[in-house]
């Protein structure tokens, strides 16, 4: 309402000045001549951007003396007291408006951005449901619009896509209603809906590629990847330059784990857009699953490029390094993943993984206690923590932390089987067969802690014998 684009090369700006000295001598009824609409607005116009908002306000009044039944005037006052928090005078104003003029599309908004101010949503809302009724064609859909805002602000999804739906069937190329509805699908949960509604406009709109994005957007909100990506190449193939359908689509092929073609598709995305770190990231993925690490390596490397401080993709090209067994190589990745981000158990985890593979003991068992410190109750912090102690050695240590874990949650197999595993190598063989057979008899899956770490165990009759009797009760 206001312009905020006022410059001194407007008409009369030259001698804004003089305009001010005579808007005194008016205001003080000294006035010489008649003052028109354009020369009051410049004055009101002038305040309000020199952050004079009373003046402003006091300038509206004197134009509405001269000008009684111009509803710009109503218009901007009416405003001016909105900002101002005065909200009943605000309404006060628009109420005498109506009085005056047909009804205006500009005061209707107005009179519900008031009533949300004051948190009247419902009333706001009623408002505007009667308003629509009252108006035809685009001002009807910009109330309707503003509809759909007022039950965003107190979140009544369901209505807000009902809003929105309604506008469409009035009229299936508002692109700001189809930009919209394709968010609240998703957010309302609603997929269903926008598939049966998108269908019947593209069934009346056939190169609507909006309407074609949604519908591929919907089906892929119910998992439906194929049938989305079929939406999305109509999408393109109306629009070429739709970059978000390539990078939606990418997501689907992903989904599907067809690599090849989410490469493809992330591709176009860069050629259409301006480089992102999230696309390089995406098609790094893709080449890591397709285990082509050194591409892999080189996308995350680009997408470090524009987002040096992302720890997580340091992190995803320490996991490429320790696929090769380059310990040295994702220890430093590793390293800057923590360095950014030292509250990630999962970076501790990974650095002590690394230094345990390069035979450094203490640094290992440091990096697994910071971990546990971050969060006492992460099972795999735990668990990394008694591996290593009694790969070391640290027989007694291993079982303490062993009882210190079940303060923590309940104990799992897995504990049940460093317990055997320890009592083994401290010669109680007795003691560690009855914990290997409650290990066995609660997760015989798991028996594979036992291959990792002492294969050798498996090749006693003991154990053997245990196992085979395992093996015939579950017959």
């Amino acid at each position: 309402m206001f312009d905020d684009d006022w410059n001194d090369d407007d008409d009369f700006a030259g001698s804004i000045e003089e305009l001010l000295s005579q808007y005194e001598s008016l205001k003080n009824g000294l006035a010489e001549r008649f003052w028109n609409e354009q020369e009051f607005e410049l004055v009101i116009d002038y305040f309000y951007q020199n952050g004079q908002e009373s003046e402003a306000l006091m300038a509206c009044e004197l134009a509405l003396v001269h000008h009684p039944f111009s509803s710009e005037f109503y218009m901007l006052k009416a405003e001016l007291l909105f900002q101002a928090q005065k909200y009943r005078q605000a309404i006060a104003v628009l109420d005498e408006l109506d009085t005056k003029d047909q009804l205006i599309i500009d005061a209707v908004i107005l009179r519900s951005d008031i009533l949300v101010a004051q948190l009247k949503y419902e009333q706001a809302a009623s408002y505007l449901v009667e308003m629509a009724k009252l108006f035809t064609g685009k001002e009807q859909i910009d109330i309707m619009l503003e509809l759909a805002e007022v039950y965003d602000e107190c979140e009544r999804l369901d209505a807000v896509f009902d809003t929105l739906k309604a506008i469409l069937e009035i009229d299936p190329n508002c692109e700001e209603a189809l930009h919209k509805i394709c968010y609240w699908a998703d957010f309302a949960e609603k997929q269903e809906e926008s598939i049966v509604l998108h269908q019947n406009i593209i069934d009346a709109h056939p190169y609507n590629a909006l309407a074609w994005f949604n519908l591929g957007s919907a089906y892929q909100g119910m998992k439906l990847y194929e049938k989305a990506i079929d939406a999305y190449e109509f999408c393109v193939a109306i629009d070429e330059k739709f970059e978000i359908a390539y990078r939606n689509m990418a997501e689907a092929y992903i989904r599907l784990k067809w690599y090849d073609k989410a490469i493809e598709s992330l591709e176009k995305n860069l050629e259409l857009g301006k480089p992102e770190d999230v696309i390089f990231e995406a098609i790094g993925h893709c080449f890591e699953k397709k285990k082509n690490l050194p591409k892999a390596r080189h996308y995350y490397v680009e997408a470090i490029k524009l987002n040096p401080t992302d720890d997580g993709i340091y992190y995803k090209i320490g996991q490429t390094y320790v696929q090769e067994h380059n310990w040295d190589k994702a220890l430093k990745q590793f390293a800057k993943a923590y360095e950014l981000n030292k509250e990630n158990v999962n970076y501790c985890l990974a650095l002590g993984d690394c230094l345990l593979q390069l035979n450094d003991g203490p640094e290992a068992l440091a990096c697994y206690i910071s971990a546990i410190k971050i969060r006492p109750n992460y099972k795999k912090s735990w668990l990394s923590l008694i591996k290593a102690l009694y790969l070391f050695g640290y027989y007694e240590e291993a079982a303490t932390q062993i009882k210190e874990s079940a303060n923590f949650f309940e104990p799992s197999a897995d504990f049940i089987y460093y317990e055997a595993l320890i009592l083994f190598a401290k010669g109680k063989s007795k003691e560690a067969m009855l914990k290997l057979e409650d290990a066995i008899e609660d997760a015989p899956r798991k028996i594979k802690i036992i291959e990792e770490l002492q294969p050798e165990l498996l090749q006693r009759n003991a154990v053997i014998d245990l196992i085979s009797k395992y093996k015939k009760t579950k017959k």
